[in-house]
C-alpha cells in the first residue's frame, strides 16, 4: 500500500508500505476511504512529540470499509462502512467501563499514527474494533463523519463537558483553529448567553464569520473588558500556545473554568500570584471518543451543522500538500482538511 511515513522531525514521504495484516482476534482491517489532517500531526512533524518512532504511518482519523475482521470481532463484518476512532479502547478494563477510553489499561489509548501504523494511508489495521469503530449511517457524508473521529468528541469532551458549560453562561474560546470552531458549535447546544471566539488570525476569523460564530475578533479589548469586569464564566483554551493559555487566565472570572484543549508542546507559564485567590478550574485531558454516539445522532439528524469545518479536499495520495495548506491555515483560513481515496 502507499502511506504517509514519518522520517523524524520535519521530515516525510508518501511511500510504500507493507500492508496490514491482522495480529490480533480484535482488529479489523479497513480500506480507507477519508482522513484528515490533525494538529497533533503538525505536532509530530515538529519533533514536540519524540515518542513517535521514525517509520510510523502517521493519521489517527479515518473513515472508511471494513475489508476483514479477526475472529474475536462480534459487531462488524467485512463491507461495513465504518467511523474508526482516534482512540482504541479494549471495552474491558476499568478505565474502559469508566469511560476513560484515553487511558485504557489493556494495550489501548492512542495507538493509531503514535505507538502503532495510522490512518494517513490506504489501509489501516484497528486495534480493538468492536469498541473502536462505529457504524456510519448512509447520510452522513465523509466530510462530516471525520469529525467525529476525533475533532468533535475532543470539542465537548475537553472543552464543553469539562468546562462545564451551562445555560447562561459567557464562553471566551481561545484560537479559531478547527478544534476551537467546533467548540463554539458544541457550547451553543447548551444555552450560553455569549459565546467568543478569539485569535490573532484575521484569515481565520474571517473564515469562522462566514460559518456563522456570533462574535470573533481579535483578543485586545475584548480580553481586556472580561479581566477588568466579571470576566468569562468558561474559557476554552484552544490555541496550544503558552501566550493562549496566559490569555486564558486573564479572561476567566472568579470561580471559572479553563478547559485545555490545545496540545502543548513547550512550556506555559502558570501565574499563581494572580489565580490563587480567584477560586479558578483548570483541567486538562486526552480525548476518550465515549461520546462519538451520541455526537453521531446529533450530526446524523442536523441537530448540530458542522460541515463548513471541513474547507479543502485532497487526493488521499497528496497528502503532503494537505500538510502544507493546514500549516498555513493561519494565513489562509484554512480549517479541517478532507483527504479523499
Amino acid at each position: 500500500m502507499r502511506a504517509l511515513v514519518y522520517h523524524g522531525p520535519g521530515q516525510s514521504s508518501w511511500d510504500t508500505a507493507a500492508d496490514p495484516v491482522i495480529e490480533d482476534a480484535t482488529d479489523a482491517i479497513v480500506r480507507v476511504d477519508a482522513t484528515t489532517v490533525c494538529g497533533t500531526d503538525l505536532s509530530i512533524l515538529r519533533g514536540d512529540l519524540p515518542g513517535v518512532k521514525p517509520g510510523t504511518v502517521l493519521g489517527h482519523e479515518a473513515v472508511g470499509e471494513v475489508l476483514e475482521v479477526g475472529h474475536g470481532v462480534h459487531h462488524l463484518r467485512p463491507g461495513n462502512q465504518v467511523i474508526v476512532s482516534a482512540v482504541s479502547a479494549c471495552g474491558r478494563c476499568r478505565e474502559c467501563r469508566d469511560t476513560v477510553l484515553g487511558q485504557c489499561r489493556a494495550g489501548g489509548g492512542w495507538l493509531l499514527g503514535n505507538e502503532i501504523h495510522g490512518t494517513q494511508a490506504e489501509l489501516v489495521r484497528v486495534p480493538f474494533a468492536d469498541h473502536s469503530a462505529h457504524r456510519r449511517p448512509h447520510n452522513v457524508p465523509l466530510d462530516e463523519a471525520v469529525l467525529l473521529c476525533e475533532l468533535l468528541p475532543t470539542a465537548y469532551e475537553v472543552g464543553v463537558r469539562n468546562g462545564h458549560v451551562s445555560p447562561g453562561d459567557t464562553v471566551v474560546v481561545v484560537g479559531a483553529g478547527p478544534v476551537g470552531l467546533a467548540s463554539v458549535f458544541v457550547a451553543r447546544l447548551y444555552s450560553p448567553r455569549r459565546v467568543v471566539l478569539v485569535d490573532l488570525s484575521a484569515a481565520r476569523l474571517e473564515t469562522a464569520a462566514r460559518l456563522g460564530v456570533d462574535a470573533a475578533e481579535l483578543p485586545g479589548t475584548m480580553i481586556a473588558d472580561l479581566s477588568e469586569g466579571p470576566g468569562a464564566d468558561v474559557v476554552i483554551e484552544a490555541s496550544g500556545e503558552p501566550d493562549g493559555f496566559v490569555l486564558s487566565t486573564r479572561a476567566v472570572r472568579t470561580g471559572g473554568h479553563i478547559a485545555t484543549v490545545g496540545v502543548h508542546g513547550r512550556p506555559a507559564t502558570l501565574h499563581l500570584e494572580s489565580l490563587w485567590r480567584k477560586n479558578v478550574t483548570i483541567s486538562t485531558g486526552q480525548v476518550d471518543t465515549s461520546s462519538t454516539p451520541w455526537l453521531l445522532g446529533l450530526v446524523q439528524y442536523g441537530d448540530l451543522p458542522v460541515s463548513g469545518l471541513v474547507t479543502d479536499t485532497f487526493p488521499l495520495d497528496r497528502t503532503e500538500d494537505a500538510y502544507e495548506a493546514f500549516a498555513h491555515g493561519t494565513t489562509t483560513g484554512a480549517l479541517k482538511i478532507l483527504l479523499r481515496r
